[in-house]
């Protein structure tokens, strides 16, 4: 049996919960039930050794003090914890999820006796035993956490809002298995929202406003309650025949003023309506629009522009074909630099190329002779 006395948690000079009081036994289901912020997960934490805050007050399990004990020797003493948000390891398979909670000395020797007996409870798990737990659905991972948790072969099962997240079908289906949990001699200890399905199943009930337990009771009562029915189930305490407006009579007149006609099934096109061609109307307003400006402007350049076309759907074309030419001819824009892009690094220093040599061509030199007058001989010129 777990009991809690006089158990009182702060968070420096917040103060989480005071002076409460709750016991649990084995075979027993026990909800809590209350607001957001009211304590209800930090009861949970403190009775599993993982709470942040300074706890004072008595908690014991089958006579063990677990004050001041550490979470995991609190577990190997036979009480675990569902934490919310499931905390599985999502990386690893179904079985190395389900084998992990068998860590604890206690659960060793019992391994395969208290996993044949989760498998029973979940027959999904068994099916899924190679599978990745990230790629499950949210219903199948809290089969998961509930499972490891079942693997430390506790004797004081604790949950933190296992529904949270799970459609009402997934829910309903996580209420019937831990029912199915009670039948195996484990004490169930659940925090949930859900007070309607939690309070269905379970065997007692505690209710937490402002960090004190104001009220306990048999499940039954709990839920026949007006109190919680106005606070948790959303249900009003007072008479429904007062909270449903009376029905108002209809006049007649108003009745006839109103009915509803059965619409006809034939229709009617709008140019048979109107004896002539919608898109003529429209030509002719047109034209009838252009020669009121003309008159106002006389001027032959703006008539010429004040021309509408009597074809819209030529009209428009031209509109996207003169659109798409201005795109087509629209300078592309020119990349923006970029301030903090590194600099180009310098480019290698080129060896000087050896000036070209020119050759001059030299012609050979010519010696001109000319006959002396008397005939003798030659003279050079």
């Amino acid at each position: 049996m777990l009991e809690m006395s006089n158990v009182t948690v702060r968070y420096g000079q917040h103060r989480a919960l005071e002076n409460a009081h709750i016991t649990v036994g084995k075979g027993e289901i026990v909800v809590i039930l209350g607001a957001n912020g009211a304590g209800k997960s930090t009861l949970l934490k403190a009775a599993s050794g993982i709470c942040e805050g300074a706890v004072t007050g008595d908690i014991r399990l089958d006579g063990t003090a677990l004050n001041g004990l550490s979470a995991n020797r609190i577990v190997d003493a036979g009480l675990a914890l569902v934490p919310e948000g499931r905390g599985v390891f999502p990386d690893l398979t179904v079985r190395e999820n389900l084998t992990l909670g068998a860590y604890a000395p206690r659960a060793r020797d019992d391994e395969k006796m208290t996993l044949d007996r989760v498998y029973s409870l979940f027959p999904k798990l068994a099916e899924r035993g190679r599978q990745i737990v990230g790629t499950m659905s949210g219903g199948e991972q809290q089969m998961v956490a509930i499972g490891r948790a079942m693997m430390s072969n506790p004797n004081i099962l604790t949950l933190d809002e296992p529904s949270l997240g799970l459609s009402p079908l997934l829910s309903k289906e996580l209420f019937q298995n831990l029912a199915r949990v009670r039948e195996l001699g484990i004490g169930v200890l659940m925090v949930e929202q859900n007070a309607k399905q939690s309070l269905a199943i379970a065997d007692r009930g505690y209710l937490i406003e402002n960090a004190h337990v104001v009220h306990q009771d048999s499940a039954a009562n709990l839920i026949n309650d007006p109190a919680v029915q106005a606070a948790y189930l959303g249900v009003g305490s007072g008479d429904e025949s007062a909270a449903t407006p009376p029905a108002t009579e209809v006049p007649e007149t108003v009745a006839e003023a109103f009915a509803l006609r059965p619409r006809s099934q034939k229709t009617i096109s709008a140019d048979s309506v109107l004896g002539r061609s919608v898109d003529d109307l429209v030509a002719a307003a047109g034209r009838q629009s252009v020669a009121a400006t003309i008159q106002k402007r006389p001027d032959q350049k703006q008539a010429q522009r004040a021309t509408v076309p009597t074809d819209r759907l030529a009209a428009t074309l031209a509109d996207i074909e003169r659109s798409a030419r201005a795109a087509r001819n629209r300078p592309k824009p020119q990349p923006r630099p970029d301030r903090y892009a590194p600099s180009p690094p310098p480019a290698p220093p080129t060896e000087a190329k050896p000036r070209p040599v020119i050759e001059v061509y030299r012609a050979p030199r010519v010696e001109v002779y000319r006959r002396q007058p008397d005939g003798s001989g030659f003279e050079r010129k």
